[in-house]
C-alpha cells in the first residue's frame, strides 16, 4: 500500500503550482505576548488517581480554555480569537506542516493581535481522568465511560478532503502531503462527546471577546457553529465572525436577532460538492445566510473556487496557497469589520 500512496503524492505534486509568497516579512516587532486561561470551575473528586502515590481525592479545576497571544506592535487590525477544529489543538494556525508561515504570525504582520485558543479539555486545556478512573477503581460500571475518540489518518484523509478516499488525491490539491506525517502528529484524542452542555468553549469565547474589547472569533470546522453560540450568548465583545468550513451554521429557522447587522464569513475551500459529508453542510450554511440576510444580517457564504481559487482542501489555513487565502481574508476583515476600536 505505501508505494501505491507514494506513485499517488508524486503525481499530485507535479500539478501542484509553487507555495505562495511570504507574507510582509523582515523583523516582526511584538509588543506583548504570553498566555493565560479563561473560564473553569473547580470540581471535587474521589477518583482522580489509581495509583498509590497520588491521593484518588482532592480539587481539580477542569472546562479553562487555554490561550496563547501576541500583540503586534502600533497594532491596526481587530483583535483575532483562532479556534481549531476536531482532534486538533491550536495548532492547526502555526507553522504549516511543511514549515511555511502559519495564519497567526501572518495576521500579526498585518497588525492583527492573535489570540490562538486550545478548546476546553484540548490541548494545554486539561481533561479530567475522573470518568476513566471511578470505571477502573470500580466506582462506576464500564458503560459509564466517557467518550473519547481520535481520527484515523485514512477515514481522515476523506474528511480533510486530500481525496475521495485515501489514497486516493484530488486534481490539483493543494495541501502539502509530502509533510503529511507532520501534519498527523498534530492530531490528538478529542473529548467532545464527553464535555457538559453548553460546551465551556462557547462562553470562554464570549468571555474573551468581551475582555479583548471587540475581537473577531476565526473558527473551523467542529468549531465552525462556535461564535455563533457564542454571539446567542452575550454578543458584547464580538466585533465579527469567521467561520471555515463549519460543522454546522445556525439552523434558518431559528433566532436571527443575535447575528443582526454582525459582519459574519462562512468560508469554504474546494472539492465541497464531491464530499457526501462536506455538501449538505455547504447547503445549510447557504440557507442560514440567506435567512440571516433577509433578517437584517451581513452573512456572506464565500466559496473560494467560484472566486478563481481552486485546490484548497478543508485544512484551508496550511494548505500551499495559504498565505493567498489569507491575504483575501485580510482584505475582507479590513472591509467589513474594519480597523480595532
Amino acid at each position: 500500500m505505501r508505494h501505491i500512496v507514494k506513485a499517488a503524492l508524486a503525481a499530485a505534486m507535479l500539478a501542484l503550482p509553487a507555495a505562495a509568497e511570504p507574507a510582509p516579512g523582515g523583523p516582526l516587532t511584538i509588543e506583548r505576548q504570553g498566555s493565560f486561561f479563561i473560564g473553569g470551575r473547580e470540581v471535587k473528586a474521589d477518583a482522580l488517581s489509581t495509583l498509590p502515590a497520588y491521593a484518588p481525592s482532592g480539587t481539580i479545576t477542569v472546562d479553562q480554555v487555554y490561550v496563547r497571544y501576541q500583540v503586534p506592535a502600533a497594532a491596526t487590525g481587530r483583535p483575532l480569537v483562532l479556534v481549531h477544529g476536531c482532534c486538533l489543538t491550536g495548532k492547526t494556525w502555526e507553522t504549516t506542516p511543511d514549515g511555511r508561515m502559519g495564519w497567526d504570525e501572518y495576521f500579526l504582520r498585518r497588525g492583527h493581535p492573535t489570540y490562538v485558543v486550545d478548546q476546553a479539555w484540548r490541548g494545554r486545556s486539561a481533561a479530567s481522568p475522573v470518568g476513566i478512573n471511578r470505571v477502573r477503581s470500580g466506582k462506576a460500571p464500564p458503560d459509564e465511560l466517557p467518550t473519547v475518540f481520535s481520527a484515523g489518518h485514512e477515514p481522515a484523509w476523506a474528511i480533510f478532503r486530500f481525496g475521495a478516499e485515501y489514497p486516493q488525491v484530488f486534481p490539483g490539491m493543494l495541501f502539502p502531503l509530502e509533510a503529511q506525517e507532520e501534519f498527523w502528529k498534530q492530531m490528538v484524542p478529542d473529548w467532545l462527546n464527553s464535555l457538559p452542555t453548553p460546551n465551556p468553549t462557547v462562553p470562554a469565547l464570549a468571555d474573551l471577546a468581551q475582555r479583548l474589547g471587540g475581537a473577531v472569533l476565526v473558527s473551523h470546522s467542529q468549531s465552525g457553529i462556535y461564535p455563533f453560540q457564542a454571539a446567542a450568548l452575550n454578543r458584547a465583545g464580538i466585533a465579527g465572525i469567521v467561520s471555515i468550513e463549519p460543522g454546522a451554521c445556525p439552523a434558518a429557522t431559528g433566532d436571527m436577532a443575535p447575528y443582526k447587522g454582525l459582519p459574519i464569513l462562512v468560508l469554504w475551500g474546494d472539492y465541497v460538492d464531491l464530499s457526501p459529508r462536506w455538501a449538505p453542510r455547504l447547503k445549510g450554511c447557504r440557507d442560514f445566510a440567506a435567512a440571516a440576510n433577509a433578517a437584517g444580517g451581513q452573512v456572506e457564504n464565500a466559496v473560494l473556487p467560484e472566486m478563481g481559487i481552486k485546490g484548497n482542501s478543508h485544512m484551508l489555513m496550511q494548505d500551499r496557497n495559504s498565505l493567498e487565502v489569507a491575504d483575501w481574508l485580510a482584505g475582507w476583515l479590513a472591509r467589513k469589520v474594519g480597523p480595532k476600536g
